[in-house]
């Protein structure tokens, strides 16, 4: 092949690739363009604060100020968060299950509503995941877990469409039921809710932990059961992480993991209490980052 007819192609394959590149940003532009405007300031980056600039796979029913106040001491991650109206999460597409969900909660939203009827609520899948995804309710169904709210409904009663959207299943992960989900792990969501009668705003972080263990060899292993046809991940542990603020605006932080087990109904919640820290490196996510430690007038009962 001649040098000039080799040059005549090298030429073509560049404008080709030129012109597909240019293509393609300009679609991508068009369509986030279609998108931006529509959506409220949310993190791109890694420093996280709810007045910086939008991420790009944020799906969002919330508005803008709902946002604020939930996510005000910052975001744990920005893989595929989305809102509803009264909480936000990130989903783990591979697993179909939140990585983290976070409520903002006050002794006025958790009071009891009697417009606000938790029966009228029914478990849906949720269609703002894409259907690869999705996890569905036949994925639970003889499965021996419970569909675990990582967002209780019991802390969203203001509101009758509040309760109904904890219902979605991408806020739910398999939990075992009697002895965990129905027992321990609903005291410390009452737990949770109590704070609010010593806080004048509580915030909590929830979610799942896939936490190691030693076998007969003397090797760790992380193992962990799925369940149903879109193989959701069944958590070995769960975590909440969480931070009241008092009228004098100190902030107090408390820790908590629980293996996704029966518990004793004698255990108290305090033996369940770890360093935030643990979680942090546990769950691999920065909780609360806005806060410097500085401000905490106690971790886990502890003056700090």
């Amino acid at each position: 092949m001649s040098g000039l007819r080799v040059r005549g192609l090298l030429a073509l394959s560049a404008t080709a690739l030129g012109a597909f590149y240019l293509g393609s940003r300009t679609e991508r532009l068009q369509q986030s363009s279609d998108v931006f405007p529509r959506l409220p300031g949310l993190p791109t980056f890694g420093i996280v604060s709810a007045d910086s600039l939008v991420a790009s796979n944020v799906n969002l029913t919330a508005t803008p100020s709902r946002i604020s106040e939930i996510m005000k001491f910052g975001f744990p991650g920005l893989d595929n968060v989305r809102s509803h109206s009264d909480y936000v999460l990130s989903y783990d597409r591979r697993n179909r299950i939140p990585h983290w969900v976070f409520e903002h909660l006050t002794a006025e939203s958790v009071a009891k509503n009697d417009s606000v009827d938790r029966s009228k609520c029914d478990f849906k899948p949720d269609e703002s995941i894409h259907p690869f995804f999705r996890s569905q309710n036949t994925d639970y169904r003889k499965s021996g877990f419970d569909r675990g709210h990582m967002a209780a409904a019991g802390n969203h009663r203001l509101h009758q469409k509040h309760c109904e959207e904890t219902f979605y299943l991408s806020n739910m992960a398999p939990q075992v039921g009697q002895g965990f989900n129905r027992d321990a792990w609903n005291s410390l969501e009452m737990h949770v809710r109590k704070l609010t009668k010593s806080y004048s705003n509580v915030y909590v972080c929830t979610g799942p932990l896939y936490l190691p263990h030693n076998e007969d060899d003397g090797k760790m292993y992380v193992k962990y059961e799925v369940i149903g046809s879109n193989t959701v991940a069944v958590p070995t542990h769960f975590y909440k992480v969480i931070v009241g603020e008092a009228a004098d605006h100190k902030l107090h932080m408390e820790a908590y993991v629980m293996p996704n087990k029966v518990i004793s109904n004698v255990t108290p919640l305090n033996v369940f209490q770890v360093p935030p820290e643990t979680v942090e490196r546990a769950a691999g996510l920065l909780f609360f980052d806005q806060i410097n430690r500085k401000q905490l007038a106690s971790i886990n009962g502890r003056k700090v």
